[in-house]
């Protein structure tokens, strides 16, 4: 029987060797594959609902904002109502922020981004904003569309199109068109649709926000104006809009007063940064510059010196002995002061001399010829 061992066959250390080799092996790469296979953090989204008064629909639309996927906080910023408004929607889910009183539309978006930003947890990317209105009812949870539209990266803003996504109508609408497709060569549809969708990058360079009816159009040509996405996107509401009718001249007028004073304040924040910029570049800082990032030199329009420049630290001969002569002359200067003090009296004197004279001419006077004609009598 042949006891000779196999060539081919391993030693024990070897084996031992290459099952420790095989093993750290399979360990590593089992550890780099759940990190590699790591899916991106979604992003979640608020819900931002403005009530005023709307105690009888609050309830119902705090319950459709909950039931739009990706939803995971529902806010409702009770501007000053005078209802219970606050109760309802607390007992419909919704955390409540209330004003002491109604301070407009404008001021409880930031109040309710406010609060949405401090409930954020750190570490994770900042909620996105779905803004609702409070009198929307059961017509709330037709605004889905816009949440994956933003949670996907398709937009910064979505803008939400209602009633079948007509073209608004109106002299105010039309106004805001206007300066949106001046803007950025984009004609939309709807420009002042209250239901909206952003990103928090979106709102702060928004913010400030424009006053009342100006918020929707001054929001657009900021987020435009800050190189961002804006989208309008189709929704399921079908819920009847304001009508004309129901307008007054005076709120007509009133929301075309906020929305060109929305785009007005636009206009001239865009020149003076225009400007700015045009003055920054001809300015020397704004100049060129060279490797070191220091402002490059551009050549002398005057004839420069021939002459060469004394070492530094070192003062010009010329300079030194112009100093002395100055010191020089400046005493001569005090010695001509009293001269002309001396011959302050003099002029002095010579005026009783003049008071002498006078009497002096008139001696032949009318008395003094009658004299001697009584001696010769």
């Amino acid at each position: 029987m042949d006891t000779s061992p196999n060539p081919d066959a391993p030693q024990d250390g070897s084996a031992r060797a290459g099952k420790s080799a095989t093993s750290k092996r399979r360990r590593k790469s089992a550890n780099a594959h759940p990190k590699s296979a790591e899916a991106p953090s979604e992003i979640a989204v608020a819900a931002l609902i403005v009530a005023h008064d709307q105690a009888r629909r609050i309830a119902a639309t705090v319950r459709a904002a909950r039931a739009i996927p990706g939803i995971d906080l529902v806010l409702v910023v009770d501007d000053g109502s005078t209802d219970n408004t606050q109760d309802l929607a607390r007992k419909a889910g919704a955390v409540v922020v209330r004003h002491s009183h109604h301070r407009g539309r404008t001021v409880a978006v930031e109040t309710g981004a406010s609060v949405i930003a401090m409930r954020d947890e750190p570490g994770k990317t900042p909620r996105a904003i779905l803004l609702l209105d409070g009198g929307l009812g059961n017509y709330a949870i037709g605004a889905a569309p816009l949440v994956p539209a933003v949670t996907e990266s398709v937009a910064d803003l979505a803008i939400g199109l209602n009633a079948g996504g007509k073209t608004a109508e109106g002299v105010s609408s039309s106004a805001a068109r206007k300066a949106i497709e001046r803007a950025s060569n984009w004609v939309p549809r709807q420009p002042l649709s209250r239901i909206r969708c952003m990103t928090r990058e979106a709102l702060e360079a928004a913010i400030p926000l424009a006053r009342g009816d100006g918020l929707d159009v001054g929001m657009t040509l900021d987020v435009l104006q800050a190189g961002l996405l804006v989208s309008e996107v189709e929704c399921e509401i079908q819920h009847k809009p304001i009508r004309r009718a129901k307008r007054t001249v005076t709120q007509r007028i009133g929301r075309l007063r906020d929305v060109q004073m929305a785009i007005g304040a636009r206009k001239v924040r865009s020149i003076i940064s225009t400007t700015t910029g045009a003055v920054t570049n001809r300015l020397s800082f704004g100049g060129p510059v060279s490797e070191d990032g220091e402002p490059a030199q551009t050549a002398a329009t005057e004839p420069s010196d021939t002459r060469a420049a004394p070492p530094a630290g070192e003062v010009p001969e010329a300079k030194k002995t112009a100093a002395p002569a100055r010191k020089t002359a400046a005493p001569a200067r005090k010695t001509a002061a009293p001269a002309r003090k001396k011959a302050a009296p003099a002029k002095k004197k010579a005026a009783p001399a003049k008071k002498k004279a006078v009497p002096a001419s008139k001696k032949p006077t009318s008395k003094n010829k009658s004299a001697p004609s009584k001696e010769h009598q």
